[in-house]
């Protein structure tokens, strides 16, 4: 177990989600949801309703769409039209693209900055979350604000262990993540027994984790396809 490895001895991240509990059967609907930005439409009309046990890609070149869809999701952005409806026993972690919001003129130090979050407010037990992401001995005294691009996404990924959430909502998380940490990652979102939903980049990582891809197009429609990312790049060629 974890508590048996010190966090000193360890060489690799290891990466460990841990719903506090099951997730019910109604988990998410989303209704005819558009969304403008700037004068660009970037949802159109966009509609899916997420099962028990999806884990789901968001692909294809329009980032944009992919970040307003998690913003909309999360209720950090309302949407134009359409509905937004999470089932009761449904408990999300979000992980965005940008997480400058998190750090930005924050004094704490990592235990201080986890412990905000964290119903357990003993440093041994926010060690083990931070241990997991290698922050050890005196490195977890270190104020969050002098923290480079990959530290702070390996904060971010000790504060998403450390919710309890069974549906996991990740934004391009490997971007600033050494190869270490993004298989870390891809064998936690692998095993964890929760919904996912992640955009990346990554190719072995959203194969091997993803059993359903949502491709944003261009005008801000979505093609949902329930098949492995590349089951769907094998259909896309033979439909060309």
């Amino acid at each position: 177990t974890l508590e048996e490895i010190p966090a000193s001895s360890r060489r690799y991240p290891w990466v460990a989600f841990s719903p506090d509990r099951e997730v019910g059967k109604d988990i998410l609907f989303v209704t005819d949801v558009s969304k403008t930005i700037d004068g660009v439409k970037v949802l159109d009309k966009v509609s899916f309703i997420v099962g028990h046990g999806d884990k789901i890609a968001f692909v294809g070149d329009n980032e944009n769409a992919q970040t307003a869809l998690f913003k909309i999701l999360t209720g950090e952005m309302e949407p134009d039209e359409g509905t937004v409806k999470w089932g009761q026993t449904a408990t999300f972690s979000y992980f965005p693209k940008d997480n400058t919001e998190f750090f930005k003129d924050c004094d704490d130090n990592l235990v201080e900055w986890l412990r905000q979050w964290s119903s357990d407010p003993h440093e041994a037990y926010l060690r083990g979350f931070l241990g997991r992401m290698l922050f050890s001995g005196d490195e977890v005294y270190k104020p969050v604000k002098v923290l480079s691009g990959g530290e702070k996404v390996r904060c971010m990924l000790s504060r998403m262990m450390l919710s309890g959430a069974n549906v996991l909502l990740l934004d391009q998380p490997t971007n600033h993540l050494d190869l270490e940490s993004i298989a870390a990652l891809n064998n936690g979102l692998e095993a964890v027994k929760c919904n996912v939903l992640v955009a990346s980049h990554d190719h072995q990582l959203i194969q091997t984790v993803c059993n359903r891809v949502f491709d944003f197009t261009a005008d801000g429609q979505l093609i949902d396809r329930k098949m492995t990312y590349d089951e769907y790049l094998e259909s896309q060629k033979a439909d060309a």
